[in-house]
């Protein structure tokens, strides 16, 4: 069984020119539960100043009507972020960092061996499951192609963590995406569709092992620090392929559909995902 978790209400949210209110995203996160996602990233505790898409997080953790089956959790940075994730009652811990030296100064105002320590003190402290989360890890937009031999070590730095690899800029491979999951044994992958290789690595992580796939709901998103980096996958677009490949998630697509919906009408736009305009096919 895969464990989809929607980061739309996080990462989906994030780059867009309109900031939502706090009620309307925390709506969003109650329709994805409603939906039967077994895990939903439901907000950030970022500065209001860098990213104010996701301002107001502990507001859109109050107006969330709790579902059982479903595990709401929260991104964070560094420690002032992992405080205000604590003061509230999410499950789950996603402590990010990037794979290389720029992304994190431009991310995280931090270098890589800060956003490494960083990140070990959250696990520290951390008294619910925890998510490492290595964006970057398969092409930086600073950087340019990361080895993965960085990424191995850093995976390895984190045991005990479920560890997510994040195609932040949509510029992986199938290939790269199978040895990349072999070598570091990652439980999950984060992908973006930038350049429409997404649901191929998709497919691909699960092939080699992964367990859990982060998708946004509508295929909307990106992220606001990496130039060029368009929406994710879409989670409706990749529940179909799952189930046409016979994978098993226990969700079912129509589920889905009040949740882009909202986001359609909250952004004023259709929402990049295919599914929603094409529509499931019987059988």
């Amino acid at each position: 069984m895969i464990t989809l978790c929607d980061v739309g209400p996080r990462d989906g949210l994030q780059n867009e020119a309109e900031a939502l209110e706090p009620a309307t995203r925390a709506e969003l996160v109650n329709r994805l539960a409603a939906a039967g996602l077994p895990r939903v990233e439901a907000v950030s505790f970022v500065r209001d100043d860098r990213v104010p898409q996701m301002a107001d997080a502990e507001e859109v953790v109050a107006g969330i009507e709790r579902r059982e089956g479903t595990e709401y959790s929260g991104l964070v940075l560094n420690e002032r972020g992992y405080e205000r994730f604590a003061a509230t009652d999410l499950d789950r811990v996603n402590a990010t960092l990037g794979a290389t030296e720029e992304f994190n100064r431009r991310n995280g105002n931090a270098s890589l061996d800060e956003a490494v320590a960083r990140v070990e003190q959250i696990l520290a402290a951390a008294q619910v499951p925890a998510t490492v989360t290595l964006s970057v890890a398969f092409g930086c937009p600073f950087e340019g192609r990361v080895d993965p031999g960085r990424v191995a070590e850093l995976a390895a730095r984190f045991d005990g963590a479920e560890v997510v690899l994040a195609d932040t800029i949509g510029v992986a491979a199938p290939r790269e995406v199978r040895l990349l999951v072999e070598r570091t044994g990652a439980a999950g992958f984060h992908g973006h569709n930038t350049r429409n290789t997404g649901y191929a690595n998709a497919i691909t992580a699960v092939e080699r092992g992964a367990a859990a796939l982060d998708a946004s709901a509508g295929g909307i998103g990106g992220c606001p620090f990496a130039p060029a980096a368009t929406g994710n996958i879409a989670t409706e677009d990749l529940l179909y392929l799952l189930h046409r490949s016979g994978v098993q998630t226990g969700m079912s697509l129509p589920a889905l559909e009040p949740a882009t919906s909202l986001l359609a009408g909250a952004l004023g736009t259709p929402v990049p995902g295919l599914l929603s305009r094409a529509g499931p096919f019987p059988g």
